[in-house]
């Protein structure tokens, strides 16, 4: 682990160098590569260094303290050791956490989706309070909230809303709420003042990423013919026509109608690299909705992750057993409870060389 930890620092430095450089301070593109490449080693590289110190500083103390005959000097010493002996193992497992392989998608944007499910009006109203959760929530962390679409039910509530939370971090810590929710309280419109439950189910989706489509002319066929049909003088007196043809996919696309075989090459190539881009789109898009699918099931109530109980004032995460009493706070927005636990519980997992069971309890609590 030190030596990784070493490497990056030493990567470090060097970025730092580099930056100085007037050869690269002169080239954009370097600068903000080198940049972004130093901010995500930067808070690993501080937090080595305050390591080396506390453990230096340690080691200093125990010197001292066996060492030294002067009891004042000795009696110091052995409080710093006292003190550093709990911070250096703390600064350690700290390490050993954010050397953890991070999930790439963790700064991005989101975009939330969320369902009515079981329990008809009430289950719409549900929603609503979900999206009012998750919109302060996003308030408090200075993050930007945009409604995308939504299907409204005339009483308040929601059949389907769907928003972008744009902010730092804003998928590392809103993953954890993909799944489905369950309510237990009394409806307004029950007279007879009897508890149901229902349901909304939450789908948190990782921003797409930009697609950069490259396109390796080594996988493409290239066959010129004379053109056909009508045109300029000598559109059908040159082989000026170009056809291409995509071998990995099999997509064809034939251009004729310019008047040089450049300038068909050219739309031809542009045509193509267009149709990859679609594909692409489309790939990305089917995995979205597979993902989505994945994390809200059919939103019955036995998949449920969390319980917001209204009679006892209770919010229950079945995924890490926790219940907090304070169920308006949460609904204003205080769910950091929950997403901290989830993450704590998700990194001690991959410590041990596992991975955080994330699927809800059966129990009908």
């Amino acid at each position: 682990m030190f030596d990784k930890l070493a490497g990056i620092e030493r990567r470090y430095d060097e970025l730092e160098r580099l930056m100085a450089d007037p050869a690269v301070t002169s080239n954009y593109d370097k600068v903000i590569e080198y940049s972004k490449e130093r901010s995500n080693i930067e808070e690993v590289v501080e937090a080595f260094r305050d390591y080396k110190a506390k453990q230096n500083a340690l080691e200093q103390a125990e010197q001292i303290l066996y060492e030294e005959n002067d009891p004042d000097l000795r009696e110091m010493a052995k409080a710093e050791v006292a003190e550093l002996g709990e911070i250096v193992p703390q600064l350690e497992e700290k390490l050993k956490i954010m050397l953890l392989p991070k999930d790439p998608r963790d700064d991005k944007n989101v975009i939330i989706e969320i369902r009515a499910g079981a329990g008809g009006e009430e289950a719409a109203l549900f929603a609503a309070d979900l999206f009012r959760m998750y919109t302060r929530y996003a308030e408090l962390r200075k993050w930007k909230v945009d409604v995308s679409a939504e299907n409204e039910t005339g009483n308040g509530g929601y059949k389907r809303i769907s928003f972008e939370v744009k902010g730092k971090g804003a998928f590392s810590r809103l993953k954890w709420e993909s799944g489905v929710h369950r309510v237990q309280r009394v409806p307004a419109t029950e007279a007879s003042g009897r508890i149901h439950t229902s349901t909304a189910t939450v789908a948190v989706l990782a921003e797409l990423d930009e697609i950069d489509v490259e396109l390796d002319m080594n996988q493409v066929r290239v066959d010129v013919f004379r053109s056909q049909g009508a045109g300029g003088q000598s559109v059908n007196t040159t082989d000026s026509a170009v056809r291409m043809t995509h071998i990995p996919t099999g997509i064809v696309v034939e251009c004729q109608d310019e008047r040089s075989q450049l300038q068909n090459r050219i739309r031809a190539k542009t045509i193509l690299l267009n149709r990859l881009y679609e594909i692409e789109q489309e790939r990305q898009q089917h995995e979205r909705d597979a993902e989505r699918r994945g994390q809200v099931g059919s939103g019955e109530r036995s998949e449920k992750i969390r319980t917001y109980n209204w009679p006892q004032s209770r919010v229950t995460d079945h995924r890490i057993g926790m219940s907090l009493y304070n169920l308006q706070a949460v609904i204003d927005g205080d769910i950091d409870p929950f997403i901290d636990e989830l993450a704590t519980r998700d990194q001690a997992a991959k410590l041990s060389g596992g991975t955080l069971e994330l699927s809800g309890s059966d129990d009908e609590d």
